[in-house]
């Protein structure tokens, strides 16, 4: 069970448009109830995995609720109507299987892996806890607990905690910013009435996937979803549609006495729907994405400033941001900015078609290979029929990969210039320059 933030890997899977054909390696039905169930046989696979996916996340909550979506994924795991915490653990470890949760940004995920024959077990359960929590008040107690103790090992971590003031700094005021684990005094308050509340607005049929990868047979599973989530409420007549995100950037900074600071620059990014941010994360990558990429040639390998760095662009569905995140020695944190802003700047000019040839391969690699394991086909297209209604052919992506031009990713690295820089910084932070200073650094060269 864990809080979840986007990544190249994931992302990447969103397509240009929704329309257009199905991965015919999957297969997927509509049930009445607006339930989707999609699922693709691997003949070579003795497992399944499979899970439930909502399309609901942290920034679904209202502003008194920061945390629910979280606390609820925990919650989900503590008891049913028909079964204790106990049990649940009890019968998935009897037929060697594991249970999962993660919540996002944008959505929330239940799964599971057993063995194909035990797929009905699975579904079972994974029905039950979504559809009939107990949110008893003594395990809710318990539940707090852990979570507090969860959010002070992300405050006790650096490398964690500067990524969540980033995104706050970068979308301020926003439900997009805040971080997925809620605080101390929201979690507090959290009742069961509260948790009943968010659960009845988001887990319905309409915005729910039941999704399944490896040793499962498509009919099964629909017959499983049939039986076990039949019981779904329907889509709100009115459902609520969420606030807009938009980058604004701005400073986020704790000071402490750790031996590095670690530091998180960012600037405006593309939404995943469009297509738009192809060229984006492609230059993402030729930035910061490998050992042969710009600023890790340059900042590690040639000046030695950091152990490692990297560029990243985190695209939602109607916004994103575009970052650069390293740890460096507090006397190094001024040059580390001003190389990293310099490379990107640079980038945008002139990078190559050897650079994007190179960037295009490594993530093809890392999409396919993904596809290659139950879990990670699971993950790539429950997301996608969530997103778009359809799963999308690896023909498609590595199409829409091959479609980008020297000159589209030259013009996605200009975007970024101009724009109010957000950083972000834990450590000891003296002497870094403030976001209003970086701004003319961002610039493109006159």
């Amino acid at each position: 069970m864990s809080a979840a933030v986007p990544n190249e890997t994931t992302e990447l899977a969103a397509p240009a448009r929704p329309e257009g054909p199905h991965d015919p390696d999957v297969a997927l039905t509509a049930l009445p109830s607006g339930l989707r169930v999609v699922s693709q046989r691997m003949d070579h696979a003795a497992t399944v995995s499979l899970g439930i996916w909502i399309g609901a996340g942290s920034r679904d909550e209202m502003p008194d609720e920061h945390g629910l979506a979280h606390l609820l994924e925990h919650m989900a795991f503590k008891g049913t109507a028909r079964r204790s915490a106990l049990a649940i653990a009890e019968e998935i470890e009897s037929v060697g299987g594991d249970l999962n949760a993660a919540t996002s940004v944008e959505y929330t995920c239940y799964t599971a892996r057993v063995l194909g024959s035990d797929l009905g077990l699975a579904v079972d359960i994974l029905a039950d806890i979504i559809t009939s929590p107990s949110l008893t008040e003594e395990e809710l107690k318990r539940e707090k607990g852990v979570i507090l103790q969860e959010i002070s090992a992300v405050q006790d971590t650096p490398d964690d905690l500067v990524y969540d003031r980033f995104l706050q700094a970068a979308f301020p005021d926003q439900p997009i910013g805040r971080p997925i684990l809620g605080t101390a005094k929201t979690v507090k308050g959290f009742t069961p009435g509260a948790i009943r509340a968010y659960l009845a607005r988001n887990y319905h049929a309409g915005n729910m996937v039941l999704a399944a990868s490896g040793a499962v047979d498509h009919d099964e599973l629909v017959a499983l979803a049939s039986q076990h989530l039949s019981n779904l409420p329907a889509p709100p007549a009115a459902p609520l549609t969420r606030e807009a995100g938009e980058y604004r950037g701005g400073e986020a900074r704790i000071g402490s006495d750790e031996e590095q600071v670690h530091l998180v620059l960012g600037l405006p990014g593309l939404p995943f729907t469009g297509g738009t941010h192809y060229p984006l994360q492609i230059f993402a990558s030729v930035l910061g994405g490998g050992l042969s990429s710009r600023l890790f040639q340059e900042v590690r390998e040639q000046r030695g400033l950091a152990y490692a760095i990297d560029a990243f662009h985190w695209p939602f569905s109607d916004c994103g941001v575009f970052g650069i995140g390293a740890g460096t020695a507090p006397e190094d944190a001024g040059e580390l900015i001003e190389v990293a802003l310099g490379c990107l700047r640079q980038a945008a000019e002139d990078v190559s078609e050897a650079e994007v040839a190179r960037a295009r391969a490594q993530m093809k690699v890392g999409l396919l290979a993904s596809l290659e394991s139950p879990g990670g086909k699971l993950e790539q297209m429950a997301r996608q029929v969530l997103l778009f209604g359809r799963a999308i052919p690896r023909e498609e992506l590595a199409a829409r990969l091959d479609a980008v031009t020297l000159e589209d990713v030259r013009a996605a690295g200009r975007s970024l210039l101009g724009h109010q820089p957000t950083i972000a910084a834990v450590g000891p932070t003296q002497g870094l320059p403030p976001a209003k200073r970086l701004r003319h650094a961002a610039r493109a060269a006159d």
